[in-house]
């Protein structure tokens, strides 16, 4: 069923905190749901974590989001406030830029700024004076371009390079139709006059034409000039256009630097560290003109290093900002809800972005207008348009899939920090956003995609960051107790991310959950600790001993949870932690009984992995054995007792000597595999009965195909010190 074709359903009221549950919303809790749902392996949830987490929040690499956007503070500019004079410390700096400043005003522009920014400007093309002849020849030029790529700017120095002037804005409300209207109001004192319109608006039906164009032509005089600036995704009709592009950010700030500075301080400015990393995001020619002002400001004492470094993400929130509240005339809804989805999938897909953008358009047009059918174009804006509006870039690379890497054409903002401002700002700063946004959340946790499934969860992360009570009651908590395990993972990787994000009681509120009596949350909870464990190795472990414990004193046990606790501990003791976590399974293995089934079943559930998840890839926990005894560290003798206990206990003997064989067939294949266990199996054996056992596996194992054992249990029946 198109979206078209849909039922219309009541809609919340618009920026409540309660968003009611739709068809649509729990369309996989029906019985065909529950019959494909199954748990993912810890593992392998694991690998899709680590391969599809945004470069933002870098997960698996072993970086921490801090400083800027979340690590800091942001001197003022939160949550969706960003107005008037920002104060940074005791200096007091005026951004201006952005909806306050004079880009669409009406009536003559004076002679002295058409004088300063011809001084400054710096052309984007190194014919410009061919576009001055240009002008002068044919009177009318259309400029199309990128929004704040400059365009106003090289209209007005156009008119000012012909000798126009008067100079005199056209009310951008001007119709393609009123052009002529809009070129009265006097003749030029003895000289030219020029015309400017900067954003011409056009509409369906009402587009710019070539024949608007000949008649503000024919009622120029001779000694009259237009100019009209139009956006990417203006409509035009046989209109000749200059295509217009920003100039470099260097070019523009060393302009400007020059204008307000010495040439010695301008070169030691531009010099900074900070200057450079300006720079290096590829900030509009209006910000690095506001920045060009700081700097000055900085060489005469006036602003400090913070107020420097901290200009760039104020001019992107105030980016942000203009993007939601802008009235449609530059942005379309459907284009603002493309902004949220690159924020959500950034370095993602631009197909799969693209697509998922329109469900939540779809969302948002009901929010607006619950009365009406939501409709969704099948074609619009062009690919290279949409993503000059988002301020993005195009780009192929390989994407992580189940089956391999895939060439993709992706789509990223050119400011990395953009999806963490972006979805922050609507959380906060625009609630009644909320019910669309919810329910397209839950409608991504429902997509076969694990690339979707990640991003929802690291989406809600940052929702999180921004207004953790909300987030939970919204959506991690429904997640976190459906009866669907897709539902419940996403509700994972969305707590770790929140709590990598550096969120504050993520871990109490797991630690919470490992003792709850509903098994949903006891397995969210778990896995969660798996995932955030690696930071807090001693307190995950107390947590999965509690609820080992507390599964120990139930009359009706949970017969999947010892499996769920030895997954948490497998991905515990394959992390970064692993010394620590093996030195804290150690301390406690004869505390009880739990902690021992605790230890050995991750233990086994580790020993299990390989490199690269190949069947014949090196065991990862002998590899790290082997790590540790060349190292000469405790972890090798640690290994060793694990491996002793696993062997001895009744429980535990069956899935050891599995494991212990899927060694040996692996060593059969790789000689540094062979090296490894033969260094390990003597460490193995301190009794009699530990001699015997091993050796009768190896005696006795069957090879790969069912026949005699392979030749390594040969090799490897030799090392045994009782039996040589």
């Amino acid at each position: 069923m198109s979206v078209e074709e849909q039922p219309h359903r009541p809609q919340p009221t618009a920026g409540g905190d309660q968003v009611p549950e739709t068809q649509d919303d729990h369309q996989g809790d029906g019985e065909a749901a529950e019959a494909t749902d199954h748990p993912q392996p810890a593992w392998a949830a694991r690998r899709d974590l680590v391969n599809h987490t945004p470069r933002t929040m870098g997960f698996g690499d072993g970086s921490q989001v801090d400083g800027g956007v979340f690590g800091g503070i942001n001197h003022g500019i939160g949550g969706g406030t960003f107005s008037g004079d920002i104060h940074l410390g005791k200096t007091e700096i005026i951004y201006q830029f952005g909806t306050s400043s004079s880009l669409h005003a009406s009536g003559e522009i004076a002679r002295s700024t058409l004088e300063e920014l011809s001084a400054r400007f710096v052309p984007a093309c190194t014919d410009f004076e061919a576009l001055v002849d240009r002008l002068r020849e044919e009177h009318v030029l259309v400029l199309s371009g990128p929004y704040y790529a400059g365009r106003r700017t090289a209209a007005l120095v156009l008119l000012h390079r012909v000798g126009a002037h008067p100079v005199r804005a056209i009310s951008r409300d001007t119709t393609p139709g009123q052009l002529t209207a809009g070129l009265g109001g006097g003749e030029a004192r003895g000289g030219r006059t020029g015309h400017v319109l900067c954003d011409l608006i056009t509409e369906p039906g009402r587009p710019l034409r070539e024949a608007d164009l000949l008649a503000a032509r024919k009622e120029l005089d001779e000694n009259a000039y237009l100019v009209i600036t139009v956006g990417p995704t203006a409509l035009l009709e046989d209109v000749p256009v200059v295509s217009w592009q920003a100039p470099l950010p260097g070019d523009v700030l060393t302009a400007h630097l020059g204008m307000l500075v010495t040439e010695d301080d301008a070169a030691e400015l531009l010099s900074l560290p900070a200057v450079t990393a300006f720079l290096e995001r590829s900030h509009q020619p209006r910000e690095v003109a506001g920045f060009a002002r700081i700097l000055a400001r900085y060489a005469a004492g006036e602003v400090d290093a913070a107020g420097l470094r901290d200009f760039s993400l104020a001019t992107l929130q105030d980016q942000v900002q203009e993007w939601f509240e802008d009235d449609g005339t530059v942005l379309h809804l459907r284009e603002k809800a493309f902004l949220v989805a690159l924020a959500a999938f950034d370095e993602g897909p631009y197909a799969l972005t693209a697509e998922l953008s329109d469900l939540l358009y779809a969302f948002l047009q009901e929010t607006e207008n619950g009365t009406r059918f939501p409709k969704v174009p099948v074609f619009g804006t062009h690919i290279g348009k949409r993503l000059q509006l988002a301020r993005a870039r195009r780009f192929e690379d390989e994407e992580a899939t189940e089956w391999g890497p895939v060439r993709q054409v992706k789509a990223a903002f050119l400011d990395e920090r953009a999806s963490l401002v972006l979805l922050r700002e609507m959380w906060t700063g625009h609630p009644s956003a909320r019910p669309a946004l919810v329910r397209w959340l839950r409608q991504l946790a429902e997509d076969g995609r694990p690339f979707v499934r990640t991003r929802a969860a690291s989406t809600v992360a940052v929702l999180a960051h921004t207004d953790l009570p909300s987030a939970m009651a919204l959506i991690i908590e429904p997640w976190a107790s459906s009866s669907l395990y897709r539902h419940r993972l996403v509700a994972v990787n969305a707590l770790t991310l929140t709590h990598f994000l550096g969120t504050p009681n993520v871990p109490r509120i797991l630690d919470a959950w490992c003792e709850s009596d509903e098994s949903a949350l006891r397995w969210v909870a778990i896995r969660a600790h798996g995932l955030m464990g690696p930071e807090r190795p001693s307190e995950a472990l107390a947590a999965l001993r509690a609820a080992a414990r507390h599964q120990a004193e139930q009359s009706d046990p949970d017969e999947d949870l010892p499996g769920q606790l030895a997954e948490a501990v497998e991905l515990l003791l394959l992390s970064p932690a692993d010394d620590d976590v093996l030195a804290e399974l150690l301390r406690t293995l004869h505390d009880d009984r739990p902690a021992t089934e605790l230890a050995l079943g991750g233990f086994l559930s580790a020993c299990r992995r390989t490199e690269q998840d190949g069947r014949h890839g090196q065991p990862l926990v002998l590899s790290w054995f082997a790590r540790a005894s060349a190292a000469r560290t405790p972890a090798a003798t640690g290994i060793g007792e694990l491996w002793r206990t696993a062997l001895g206990s009744r429980g535990h003997t069956r899935d050891a000597l599995e494991v212990l064989r899927r060694w040996v067939l692996s060593a059969d294949h790789d000689t540094a595999t062979e090296w490894a266990l033969a260094a390990l199996l003597p460490s193995l054996v301190t009794t009699s009965s530990e001699c015997r056992r091993i050796g009768h596996l190896l005696r006795t194992m069957p090879g790969e195909d069912g026949t005699d054992p392979p030749p390594v249990a040969g090799r490897l029946l030799a090392v045994l010190p009782h039996l040589r």
